[in-house]
């Protein structure tokens, strides 16, 4: 898959994100370990698709989703690949439909993929 596919989106490393969300390391850290977040080492550091930030704040409908795939057995780089990937029954990248309010129909799919 390119990355052409992919939803755009810029990649934010933890310090971006402490100072973005103007919270502390740990409290940065906490998001990321309680699933309302999720991220990767992309080019050896580890980043959150900026994406996955809306007002300054982790997308609410974001937590829930992260968990049904984790759920699925998704690790995740798997994850964040499936939420910027185009999705054929959503009709565009599951964080797309996230932001468009359409998180039942997003975890309804993820939920299939167990």
């Amino acid at each position: 898959m390119t990355d052409t596919s992919r939803y755009p989106t810029d990649w934010l490393t933890i310090p971006d994100l402490v100072e973005l969300l103007d919270e502390s390391l740990g409290r940065v850290r906490r998001l990321i370990d309680e699933n309302y977040l999720v991220g990767s080492r992309r080019d050896g550091v580890f980043k959150i698709p900026a994406v996955f930030l809306a007002d300054g704040r982790p997308l609410p409908a974001l937590r829930g989703t992260i968990i049904v795939l984790h759920d699925a057995g998704f690790d995740p780089d798997e994850t964040i690949d499936w939420l910027l990937t185009p999705e054929e029954t959503i009709g565009m990248a599951p964080i797309e439909a996230l932001l468009a309010g359409r998180k039942s129909e997003v975890r309804r799919v993820a939920a299939t993929l167990a």
